[in-house]
Formats: structure tokens, sequence, C-alpha cells
């Protein structure tokens, strides 16, 4: 991450930004922004930019106060998609209120408590995400369809996959912004696509992803496609997870490795891989925060059902990775690609340091025998967990937990009055 002081950024606005983006995300990860001209750059960075928190999803009830944006001047960027004379740059901000304390339901102040928590312990969290996506077609007034024309697999290339100049574009706008994007590819299912980051620290990671969402969708539509981050957008294929990579370390050291233990995990593992098994259930609404993200996690698609960790198995909910060297990962395989990056990395970490904090043991491995608890299969199942969950309230905070719980179980009752075009299928010329 740079280290912009406000003196940079000054002179590097002067030289050719026209405009300046205050980015920052709501309740459930969407990315919003405020737009001002760089003769307004003093404003922002002295925190005097409002916005009416009543009029963002989840935020506020109408009678309460605005708040104010506070940008983080290490995230600043030029845009590159942006015309090259009189650019756009952005900036991610902080959500305060008029006294100037966080306000209570900004995603990424969550994420900074919970990691600096864990600093002052002498903990240091590294992590990266696997983004998956899909390109498909626009109709003729510019809508997104699921349509594509490729049937290209795990891995393939041009000509058989037809994204392969998007995603190419794509990483390169990445780069150019300054991100280590380590590898990208063609995903299992047709028009499926993937980009992985290198490791980073928990903030940065998150913005990253947020980052990359804006970045693919631009990018995407520049080459006439539509990217979406639906976790199925179309039945009998694989859906797009999020799957986050996780190192601990401390004293330098990775506090997962032990080299005498047969698996290469060291105690501190076993205990942070117990903490999220135990946890798991009480998150997952989060971590998959919609009705479509539940149509992902069934049998048959790559994607965990249970609660269980493996060393081996593809569709284990907590996969233990090694590097080349040997040190051990944990990779994380139930969040999807909607989700909040902040919320999951911030529950996570939680999950896993009350596993070690309390010395919870995970079980055997369960790459041949399966766990009997599975995953809540429903966002009404995830949403009732949810509600008994104490560290979801610990982390997120009562404010912010019940006004999710709120948004999310409106969205659930909204769906059961639906009448789909299975059942009417199924049902109409039958019955």
């Amino acid at each position: 991450m740079e280290k912009y002081t406000r003196e940079n950024i000054e002179q590097l606005i002067e030289e050719d930004v026209e405009f300046v983006r205050l980015q920052f995300t709501d309740l459930f990860g969407t990315m919003k922004n405020v737009a001002i001209t760089s003769e307004n750059l003093g404003s922002a960075l002295e925190d005097k930019i409002q916005i009416h928190a009543s009029s963002v999803e989840g935020f506020l009830h109408e009678e309460e106060e605005d708040v104010y944006l506070k940008p983080d001047l290490s995230t600043f960027k030029i845009l590159p998609w942006r015309p090259q004379s009189g650019k756009v740059a952005r900036i991610i901000c902080d959500i305060r209120q008029s006294d100037g304390t966080p306000f209570c339901k900004s995603s990424r102040d969550i994420l900074r408590k919970v990691l600096e928590k864990y600093e002052q312990k002498g903990y240091t969290f590294y992590s990266h995400p696997e983004c998956e996506f899909f390109l498909f077609h626009t109709d003729e007034n510019g809508m997104p369809t699921t349509m594509t024309h490729e049937q290209a697999g795990y891995l393939e290339m041009s000509p058989l996959d037809l994204g392969e100049n998007a995603r190419r574009d794509i990483v390169l706008t990445l780069k150019e912004m300054g991100y280590a994007v380590d590898s990208s590819h063609h995903e299992i299912a047709p028009a499926q696509h993937e980009i992985d980051f290198r490791y980073a620290k928990g903030l940065e990671t998150a913005d990253q992803m947020v980052t990359a969402r804006n970045v693919i969708r631009t990018v995407a539509k520049r080459h006439g496609l539509h990217a979406t981050f639906m976790p199925k957008p179309k039945a009998g294929v694989n859906g797009s997870g999020m799957h986050i990579h996780m190192i601990l370390r401390k004293d330098g050291k990775n506090l997962f490795l032990d080299e005498k233990d047969p698996l290469r995990l060291s105690q501190e593992a076993y205990y942070f891989i117990g903490g999220i098994l135990k946890n798991i259930r009480g998150i997952t609404a989060v971590l998959n925060p919609l009705v479509n993200s539940y149509k992902r996690l069934v049998p048959g698609f790559v994607a965990p059902t249970s609660v269980g960790w493996s060393t081996k198995s593809r569709s284990a909910l907590l996969k233990v990775t090694y590097n080349k060297e040997g040190e051990p990962r944990m990779k994380l395989q139930s969040p999807d690609a909607s989700a909040n990056p902040y919320l999951v990395l911030a529950l996570a970490l939680a999950a896993g340091m009350d596993g070690i904090e309390n010395r919870i043991l995970p079980g055997e491995p369960d790459s041949e025998k399966g766990s009997t608890q599975k995953l809540p299969e429903n966002l009404k199942e995830a949403l009732e967990c949810m509600k008994e969950d104490k560290l979801a309230i610990q982390v997120l905070g009562e404010e912010f937990f019940l006004a999710y719980l709120s948004a999310k179980e409106m969205e659930w009752e909204e769906y059961r009055r639906q009448v789909s075009a299975w059942e009417l299928e199924n049902y109409l010329y039958k019955i």
C-alpha cells in the first residue's frame, strides 16, 4: 500500500486531475461515491463532505443525523479508464459522525476494529481472495442477460475462452492501479472467470476486493459484456465464490506452522480451525448474504455444504493448503462473490481467534467421512442461526447487527411471496 501524504495528493491532482470520487461502502458492501471537483479537495481532506445517510440502504432512520466522509489517503488511485485529460481519481473513505467518532454501520471500521484488537496482541492477519465472476452478453438495449456463446471450462484458453481479452484488460487495469494480481484464468462454468490477488494485510485485501468489483464491471462494459458477482446466475453450473486464504503471523512467523506435526499444523492452527467451525453457522448469513447464495451451496458443484475441514477435499468448508515450502494456509470456501469483503474478513478472523483464545479443537479432518452438521440451506435458516450467535453481535455491534438482520429478513419475506418460473412450469398445467 502506497504511503501518500496530503501534499503528494494535492500535487498529483493539481497536475491533471479534474474530479475525485470519494468512495465508501454501504451495509452490504456495495460501493457508493460522491464526486467532487479538484477545487474542493481541501474540504474533503478536512472531513467536511457530508452524505445524507438516511438515503443509503440500511444506514439510518430518516430522523437521524447525517454523517461525514473521512478520506483514507493510502487508498488514493487515479482511475486508468477515465480520460487522459482531466483525469478522475478516487479515495476510499471511512464514515464518521459529527463528533469524529466512527459510524456504527461502517463495515470498513468494523474490520479495522477487529484487526487492531489482535494487532495489539502481536498478531498480523494476511489474506488473499479468489475473485470469481461471470461475463455475460447484454441485449440490444444494453441490459444484462445470462447468455454466452462460449462453452469453455476450467483453465481453457482462446479461442475457447471468449472472455480472455476482457479478463486480460481487467488484470492490466488493476496492475496499473498498483494492485498485485497473482494469476487469472477461466473457471469451471462457461463464461466464468477468476482473478487471484497476492496476500495483503486485512484492510488492504478488502479495499482490493471492492475496487476489483468496480474495475471488473467497468472494463467488461467496455467490451460489451456484463460482469456479475451473483453467486448462482444459472442453474446446472458452478456458482461464484469468494474463497478467502488466510495466514496469521506473530513475531514474523507463520503461526499455523509446526514442522513436527504430521500435517505441519501448530496447536494454534487447530484451534483456529476449531473456532471457524464452531461459529460458521452463525456468520453464514453475512458470508452468504442473498437468497440466491444458497443455490450455490448445494452438492455436486464443488461448494461446501457441511461443517468440516480437510487437507484434500476440494469442497470442504475449510481447506488447509500448503505453499511450495510446505507452509500451511487456511482457505475458507463458503463465502460467495456477493458478500461484503470487510465483514467476511472481520468475522473470519474473529471466529478463528475465538478458537485460539478458547482452545477449541476441530476434530478430525472430514475428507473421508464427511460432517453430520450442515451449513444453513437457505437465508431464513442462516438468519435464525445468526440471531443466536454471540460472536456476530460482538463483532458487528448491536446497531449494525439489527439493521443487517432486519434488511435480510425483509428480503426473505419478499422472496417468499414470489412465484417462480419453475413453479409455473411444474404445476400450472398439471394441477
